[in-house]
């Protein structure tokens, strides 16, 4: 899949959840270029931001969209990475923190 293909298709996913895509489109196409190489490697989409196995079963809390990126974004208005945002951080109407890591290992 090539890197445009799979932003429009994070782009309409982040839509239909009510959140959007960081605004920084250059780096949403990082994180896209990390998340299909994690896919080449290990056969799926594992969090780029994030330390995979290669065992999906392991890795499945981290496989995009992670199952932190709702409290996340609740919380802080963005996913760990920057992927995923609500329209206010992306608005600059609050303020941009550090997302701390909620996996425990």
């Amino acid at each position: 899949m090539s890197p445009e293909r799979l932003y429009e298709i994070l782009s309409r996913y982040a839509e239909s959840q009510g959140i959007q895509l960081n605004k920084d489109r250059q780096y949403v196409m990082e994180i896209i270029q990390g998340l299909l190489k994690n896919e080449q490697r290990y056969g799926y989409r594992s969090c780029p931001c994030r330390l995979a196995t290669g065992i999906m079963q392991r890795d499945a809390d981290i496989i995009c969209p992670c199952v932190y990126k709702d409290p996340d974004i609740k919380e802080y208005g963005s996913c760990y990475c920057g992927l995923y945002v609500s329209k206010q951080w992306n608005d600059g109407n609050i303020p941009h923190k550090v997302v701390p890591e909620r996996r425990s290992l």
